[in-house]
């Protein structure tokens, strides 16, 4: 990735930054859009702090403040960005937003934001870059959003955060069709719980942590795919796949606390395999269907 760009939204903490500092350290380019521009109280990092990491990982950094909601914004941040590097070369469509409510308990504004920066975030970023991206001669999008499983158990607890996840996804498989042999287009997921402060303040704070992975075995994953050429698309990739494929065996590394059972994620299919029995495979390139409409 030496002298390649990077746009990545949301970067400004977690898992963002991790695929951040792993793009810096194979020498790219990287622009975080993000909104955090100052200190939030209960959130660590901002865009500066996490210029900050990526030029001590060896990367050129551009930090840059943007909703990605706002056209003109998005805008705005790319042009900045061609500006300052002279192109991008991939899209990293990290940002998203999440409430795990049912029904009866998601306002509209929820979910309007949900939509609007999954689903809407996701298309307004990736169409701005698109001109750029195809003057690029190793063009990549990445979205970090879910293997296709359609069944019901995704869906029941909290329709509305999945249908703005499960929107990233979709985009990503008509862009992977759309653009095939021009430019590549991959989702990669985490099979586990990632410690971030989503992670902490949502699900359990410590204990939750203490069952989950570090942001950097995502940072790794992300950064093996986006160094693949445009051959390599239409995958929607779990973390750890990616990473056995590429010769890793030490998973431990990224436990949070090492020996622990480890919590599943979200949106993981019951037939995805062990890094040990995957052979290769990195992932679905399909929906994952249910088996006789079981």
């Amino acid at each position: 990735m030496d002298g390649k760009t990077v746009f990545i939204s949301g970067g400004s903490r977690g898992i963002g930054l991790a695929i951040a500092e792993a793009c810096a350290k194979a020498g790219a380019n990287v622009a975080i859009a993000a909104k955090t521009d100052q200190p939030h109280p209960k959130l660590p990092g901002t865009i500066h702090t996490a210029a900050e990491a990526i030029r001590a990982a060896g990367g050129q950094a551009l930090p840059l403040v943007c909703d990605i909601r706002d056209e003109a914004q998005t805008a705005a941040a790319v042009d900045r960005t061609v500006e300052e590097f002279g192109g991008i070369d991939m899209v990293v469509n990290n940002a998203s937003a999440i409430s795990l409510t049912p029904t009866a308990a998601t306002d509209l504004k929820r979910l309007d934001l949900m939509l609007g920066v999954n689903a809407r975030g996701t298309f307004c970023v990736t169409k701005t870059c698109l001109p750029h991206l195809m003057k690029s001669a190793t063009p990549h999008v990445l979205t970090l959003s879910p293997p296709l499983d359609l069944r019901t158990i995704w869906f029941k607890n909290h329709p509305a955060y999945s249908l703005a996840k499960y929107g990233m996804s979709l985009l990503s498989l008509g862009w992977a069709g759309e653009f095939a042999g021009r430019i590549a287009v991959n989702c990669l997921w985490p099979r586990t719980t990632i410690d971030t402060a989503a992670v902490r303040n949502l699900l359990g704070g410590d204990s939750m942590a203490s069952k989950s992975r570090t942001p950097e075995i995502m940072g790794d994953a992300a950064a093996a795919i986006l160094s693949k050429g445009t051959d390599f698309s239409g995958w929607f990739c779990l973390d750890d796949l990616v990473l056995a494929a590429e010769g890793t065996t030490d998973f431990e590394q990224y436990s949070v606390t090492p020996g622990s059972k480890l919590q599943l994620d979200f949106f993981i299919p019951e037939n995805a395999p062990e890094p040990e029995d995957a052979g290769g495979t990195v992932g679905w390139r399909e929906p994952v269907l249910p088996f006789g409409g079981a």
